[in-house]
């Protein structure tokens, strides 16, 4: 089921909360997440038919300085961990644990929005985004997923561009 907003949603989650503040159009998509589902983007593509290379997956980093940043990136995509790390002008960077991911954002994974984190964290979507007129991302919970312009969630969000997926 896909929904136009251009603000105010009830019941809303953090995240629709942050784009409905800042009056930004966007859409919500909601599907019935499967309890066995693991590749959570994947699941969100395909239930909802769209394309994957204009769906963004929402990944947590720690680099060597200690800090938790967000890589986002296609749901198809692998993120580079020397491009992330080069993005947030560290050395390197690691993919933090699930659950420290869960505790930072107040999400829960597989539901992880880069917006509304209950922890500002530093945000980096990969430059891929510029290539769609629509990005899909997370919504804040399983199931639930936003779409908006790349720009406006470029605002929106404060995340820098960089390109982040590579192989390795």
């Amino acid at each position: 089921m896909t929904k136009k907003h251009e603000g105010g949603a009830g019941g809303a989650t953090r995240a629709i909360e942050v784009l409905s503040a800042a009056g930004i159009p966007f859409e919500v998509h909601e599907y019935e997440h499967s309890p066995n589902a693991r590749a959570f983007g994947e699941e969100t593509v395909e239930k909802l038919g769209v394309d994957p290379a204009s769906t963004f997956k929402t990944l947590m980093v720690r680099t060597n300085e200690d800090e938790y940043v967000f890589g986002i990136i296609p749901v198809l995509a692998h993120l580079s961990m020397k491009l992330i790390a080069k993005a947030a002008g560290a050395k390197s960077a690691r993919m933090a644990d699930p659950r420290t991911a869960e505790r930072r954002t107040g999400y829960v994974v597989g539901g992880i929005s880069p917006l509304g984190q209950t922890t500002p964290h530093r945000l980096f979507i990969d430059e891929s985004c510029l290539d769609s007129e629509t990005i899909i991302v997370s919504g804040g919970r399983r199931g639930l997923s936003v779409g908006l312009s790349p720009l406006d969630f470029l605002e929106v969000s404060g995340a820098g561009l960089a390109r982040l997926t590579a192989l390795e």
